[in-house]
C-alpha cells in the first residue's frame, strides 16, 4: 500500500483538555455506483474498514472482481474519531486526478472506518484531468449516496459488583440509560462489566450511588473506553 498521509490533532492531549470524539458515522455495508463517460466505465465500490489490513483486503477484493480494467484507484479515512489515518492512490492516472478527489468526497461525508476503490475500464477516449477528477468525483458521490451507515458511540465499561437484591431492580433500569451488560458472573455477587455510553456516564454513576445507597461508585471502576454501533440506528 502507498505511504499513508498523517493528520493528527495538535492540541494538547492531557485529560484535563482532550475533548473525545463521542460519535461517528461509519459504513454498515457495501454499495456501488456506476457512469459510464465518454465510452470509459468507472465504477465506484464502497465499503468499512477498521483497518489498514482491512484497507488492503478491501481493495484486493475489488482488483480480483475486475481483473481487466484499467485502474483501480482508491482512498480511505480510517479511526475512531475524525484524526484517524487517511490515505489515496491514483493507480496510474495523471497525479491527482482519481484518489485525492475520491479521498476529499469521503472527507467531506463525515464517514470514518470507509474504503472507496475507483475503477475504471478506458474507452479509448481521454478525459483530461479535469474530465477524471469530475468522474472518479461522481462515482464516489453516487456511491456513498446508496451506503447504509450506522453510528458507532463512545462507551466506558466499568465493572461493579451487585448484591442480588439489588440486581433485578438495576437490570430493568439498564436499557433507560442505553447501558449495556458485556458480560455477568454469577457468584456470591453478580459481577458486571457494563458498557455505558459517555453521554450518559455521569447520570448513571449517580444512579448506581442512590440505588445502592453509596456502596456502589463507578469513580475507580472504569476500565476502558470503547466506540460501540449505536443498537437505534
Amino acid at each position: 500500500m502507498a505511504r499513508h498521509e498523517m493528520k493528527r490533532d495538535a492540541r494538547s492531549e492531557t485529560r484535563e483538555e482532550f475533548q473525545p470524539v463521542v460519535r461517528y458515522r461509519i459504513p454498515a455495508g457495501e454499495a456501488q455506483s456506476e457512469l459510464v463517460i465518454k465510452n470509459s466505465r468507472f465504477i465506484g465500490t464502497v465499503g468499512h474498514a477498521p483497518s489498514a489490513e482491512a484497507v488492503e483486503a478491501f481493495i484486493a477484493r475489488v482488483r480480483a472482481l475486475y481483473p481487466g480494467a484499467d485502474h483501480h484507484a482508491w482512498a480511505f479515512k480510517l479511526g475512531e474519531g475524525p484524526q484517524g489515518p487517511f490515505g489515496s492512490s491514483d493507480d496510474g492516472e495523471p497525479g491527482g486526478t482519481a484518489g485525492r478527489p475520491m479521498l476529499a468526497v469521503l472527507q467531506d461525508s463525515g464517514l470514518r472506518e470507509v474504503v472507496l476503490v475507483g475503477t475504471r475500464f478506458f474507452g479509448g477516449i481521454k478525459l483530461g484531468t479535469g474530465g477524471l477528477v469530475r468522474a472518479y468525483s461522481g462515482a464516489a458521490r453516487e456511491a456513498l449516496q446508496k451506503l447504509p451507515t450506522q453510528e458507532c458511540v463512545l462507551h466506558h465499561l466499568g465493572r461493579i459488583g451487585v448484591d442480588y437484591g439489588l440486581y433485578g431492580a438495576l437490570e430493568r433500569l439498564l436499557p433507560r440509560y442505553a447501558v449495556r451488560v458485556v458480560e455477568a458472573l454469577f457468584a456470591d455477587k453478580v459481577s458486571l462489566l457494563l458498557a455505558v455510553p459517555h453521554e450518559r456516564a455521569g447520570e448513571f454513576a449517580g444512579l448506581l450511588a442512590e440505588m445502592s445507597k453509596g456502596q456502589i461508585a463507578m469513580a475507580g471502576n472504569w476500565i476502558e473506553d470503547r466506540y460501540l454501533a449505536d443498537r437505534g440506528h
